[in-house]
């Protein structure tokens, strides 16, 4: 119950500074030692290119089971760059979820490939394995499943009908860092997987992306990516080796670095991971409780082969049952000083992808979805006063909005 809501470390004193009386749907905690770990790599002889992004990597490998992890300074060219290591191009069709962000889908156009929308789940708003079926062509060449507000896919039949038709499967974990699927961390259970470090994730670098994978060539090619398309290896020389300093660029990458004193950010942050989703599970549990009762109101789903680390806490409104649209309690829940958010446009919604020929009204259940979703602030800093404060003013405003 709210009363009882304790999240270590947390003091009422401490949110209250931080939040100035307006909740945010999400933000960054930064204590103090993540503060001296960034000084500390400030005063090292290394602040880009350095021993901490390696560490870093290796650290959150660990901790996902993954064999490799591959940083980068964001998770959108993360994304690209899985696009690339996988090989997408001019023509090739990649199949992923129309309610994502647009980084999701973009990262298929920057290599020339086509983005195709399947629809999702009515209860997880994850990507339905069954609309993905219905959109194989010949020219599919990968599946984008995203973890929608931090709750897996059903990656195991994801990977069965990527097996059968010889696709690659890329996870869009952007919302699930220390999330589980049947028991095991999301990280190393997909051909390549992106983690997301920005100051609404669940750890943060300020800004900054990973893309962790078990494969060994896939691994090679993210970092040549991001490093110009340039190696230093012999293995992959197609002209004679001229000295120590020589190297040769064999693709075309980008500059997509991350830096040390990022990484000492990072690092720093990893060390709280476990704190700060079993911080954000408390305050989704508080949510579930203090508003299960209302059923004007459709709370998120968490099925029993998952953990979700509720990047998220996303309400879907029960407009037939409200005498006001989504917009004027949206406005409402922001007069009571609530962040809220909405989570997502459709991508294929957007005046760009409209031009591209995508149409309106193809994809019904996320479609639906958008038009009634409203995200609630969850980010593990918050009080058990803060708590409460969300769940009396979403009662308020509910029940102020009933017909």
């Amino acid at each position: 119950m709210i009363s009882n809501l304790s999240i270590p470390g947390v003091t009422e004193e401490k949110t209250a500074n931080n939040s100035n009386g307006f909740l945010p749907y999400g933000r960054q905690w930064i204590d103090e030692d993540d503060i001296n770990a960034v000084i500390s790599a400030l005063r090292s002889d290394w602040i880009t290119q350095g021993p901490l992004i390696q560490r870093f990597e290796q650290a959150v490998s660990e901790q996902c089971g993954a064999s490799y992890g591959v940083a980068m300074a964001n998770g959108t060219t993360a994304l690209h760059a899985v696009c690339v290591a996988a090989g997408i191009g001019n023509g090739d069709q990649v199949i992923t979820t129309p309610l994502s962000f647009v980084a999701s889908a973009n990262c298929v156009l920057y290599c020339g490939g086509i983005p195709v929308f399947a629809d999702v789940h009515a209860d997880t708003l994850t990507i339905d394995v069954a609309e993905i079926e219905k959109r194989l062509t010949a020219k599919t060449k990968a599946i984008i499943a995203v973890d929608f507000s931090g709750h897996p896919c059903e990656l195991d039949e994801i990977r069965a009908l990527a097996e059968k038709h010889n696709l690659i499967v890329i996870e869009d974990a952007a919302h699930s860092l220390g999330a589980f699927y049947k028991g095991k961390p999301v990280g190393g259970l997909s051909d390549m997987t992106v983690m997301s470090f920005h100051p609404v994730k669940h750890i943060t670098t300020g800004e900054g992306g990973m893309v962790l994978t078990n494969n060994s060539e896939f691994a090679e090619r993210l970092k040549r990516f991001r490093t110009h398309g340039i190696t230093r290896q012999r293995e992959y020389f197609k002209e004679v080796d001229q000295g120590p300093w020589y190297y040769e660029m064999i693709d075309l990458g980008h500059n997509s670095r991350i830096t040390d004193f990022q990484c000492a950010l990072g690092l720093s942050q990893l060390s709280k991971l476990k704190k700060f989703v079993e911080g954000r599970r408390e305050i989704a549990h508080c949510y579930q409780e203090g508003l299960g009762e209302f059923q004007e109101i459709q709370l998120p789903v968490e099925l029993p082969t998952v953990r979700s680390s509720y990047h998220l806490f996303p309400i879907r409104l029960q407009l037939k049952k409200l005498k006001k649209t989504r917009r004027e309690i949206f406005q409402d829940l922001q007069d009571c000083g609530l962040g809220v958010n909405v989570h997502y446009i459709p991508i294929p919604w957007h005046p760009f992808y409209q031009q591209l020929g995508y149409q309106k009204k193809q994809w019904p259940v996320a479609e639906a979805a958008y038009e009634e979703l409203i995200s609630l602030p969850i980010w593990p800093a918050m009080s058990k006063n803060d708590v409460s404060r969300v769940i009396q003013s979403v009662k308020k405003v509910v029940a102020h909005s009933k017909k």
